[in-house]
């Protein structure tokens, strides 16, 4: 499914413009639906970009790192609250736990010992851990919202102790392969786009080196294309499930931090960044590394999402994750999902289901439940049935929907067996308003 002619004309515009107005050697953005890049905008010169052309991507880098930790998580190697020490041995910060470092909620600081790592060649994982002590710690954890691309070098320290394989290995084997992100690397493969910084003043332009960052490499080693990134979204989206489960990538994308207490418009879950859009929720990235910026947005509930990659560390007035969104929004207002068509069920439910369907009361309020064709039960207000609920054993049912989800549906029934109450999580509704629970 391709931009309709009017939405893809005003995109492009707004990515000339952004190009322009940000002095941009080379930037792409591109829409992603379904599963497949849709619409790509290219704009400038240095190089000319494509498809196929390789940018860093940054701490995007910091999505896949935490989908391998999850990986060994459902594969019972790990548990996210287990304390760092018990993976990782030997640390100053060894009682923060996995998942205050995956959500940036640990409050160790953001970078580790020495120059600055993004320009400067990484060192091994042992002598990063040298420099780990506990004055690192900032704040204490789930005090603040605070960013740390040192987190994400423990966290890789985790992956390669834990399975005896390097972290570039390892994210080789378990997601690039599967997922066919072949021009997605460790190293710069041409062909791929040099990147700068454009001078304030003269637009003149100074390349910036392209260092192997070591073990500091699980927080924004990577470079792709934005036909990869464009993947790598569609997987955020619908992930494929022999690589991770849809249930853990769901929990992924809830909140382990807010970072704006205020407005509520940002905050991070498990490795992955949460930015509220009006009444939308966009998960995604984040990235830059000297010379570079990258930035991933994805509306789950459409598998929609714009990805970019720009070949400068920052753009004069504009930046590029804000555009992103933007234009996703835009993609989104004016391009609504298709509505799928209701159609009759080949079979009417069976007589154990007819029975709980229909109208319950409450304390004088009704919800009404009906069975779909897969066996679930659905109930809410008249009309608007926002739970569901999916068979557990005889009479009983688990919420998976709604505020009720998790919760239990029981079904009371009298002497002859009927069905004359469901409970809900307590909540005991009757055939009959007048009906005493």
């Amino acid at each position: 499914m391709t931009l309709l002619p009017e939405t893809a004309r005003q995109f492009d515009a707004q990515v000339a413009r952004a190009q322009l107005d940000g002095h941009a050697p080379s930037l792409v953005l591109g829409v992603v639906r379904d599963g497949a890049l849709v619409h790509l905008a290219t704009a400038g010169e240095h190089p000319r970009p494509d498809a196929d052309l390789q940018y860093r991507l940054g701490s995007i880098s910091k999505t896949m790192t935490a989908t391998l930790i999850m990986q060994l998580r459902d594969a019972g190697r790990l548990a996210v609250d287990d304390p760092l020490e018990e993976h990782l041995p030997g640390t100053g910060v060894g009682a923060l736990t996995l998942r205050q470092l995956l959500g940036h909620a640990s409050g160790i600081q953001r970078e580790p010992e020495g120059d600055w790592w993004e320009r400067t060649a990484g060192v091994d994982l042992t002598t990063l851990l040298t420099g780990v002590t506990p004055d690192k710690i900032a704040y204490p954890p789930h005090a603040t919202y605070h960013y740390s691309n040192l987190a994400y070098g423990l966290l890789g320290g985790v992956l390669e102790r834990l399975t005896g394989t390097p972290w570039a290995d390892l994210l080789g084997v378990r997601i690039l392969a599967p997922l066919g992100l072949r021009r997605t690397t460790y190293a710069a493969t041409e062909p791929f786009a040099r990147g700068y910084v454009v001078h304030p003043w003269h637009d003149t332009l100074r390349e910036e080196p392209r260092t192997d960052t070591g073990a500091m490499a699980p927080a924004g080693q990577l470079w792709s294309t934005i036909e990869d990134l464009g993947r790598w979204a569609a997987f955020l989206a619908d992930p494929n499930p022999s690589v991770l489960a849809a249930e853990t990538l769901t929990e992924m994308c809830s909140p382990v931090v807010v970072s704006d207490l205020e407005s509520w418009t940002h905050g991070h879950g498990l490795g992955l960044e949460l930015f509220r859009e009006g009444n939308r929720v966009y998960v995604g990235h984040g990235g830059s590394m000297p010379g570079y910026g990258a930035s991933l947005a994805v509306h789950r509930p459409t598998r929609t999402a714009v990805v970019g990659l720009v070949n400068a560390y920052t753009l004069h007035g504009v930046h590029l994750g804000v555009l992103g969104r933007q234009l996703l929004t835009q993609v989104l207002d004016a391009e609504p999902a298709p509505v799928t068509p209701w159609r009759p069920a080949a079979a009417p439910p069976t007589a154990e289901l007819a029975e709980l369907t229909g109208r319950w009361w409450w304390m004088g309020t009704t919800i009404e439940v009906y069975a779909d064709t897969a066996g679930d039960l659905h109930a809410g207000p008249l009309g608007a049935p926002n739970l569901r609920f999916v068979a557990e054993g005889p009479d009983r049912w688990r919420g998976r929907a709604g505020v009720q989800d998790g919760e239990i549906l029981t079904v009371r029934r009298d002497e002859q067996g009927r069905a004359v109450a469901l409970d809900i999580a307590t909540f005991v509704y009757t055939r009959t308003p007048d009906q005493e629970p």
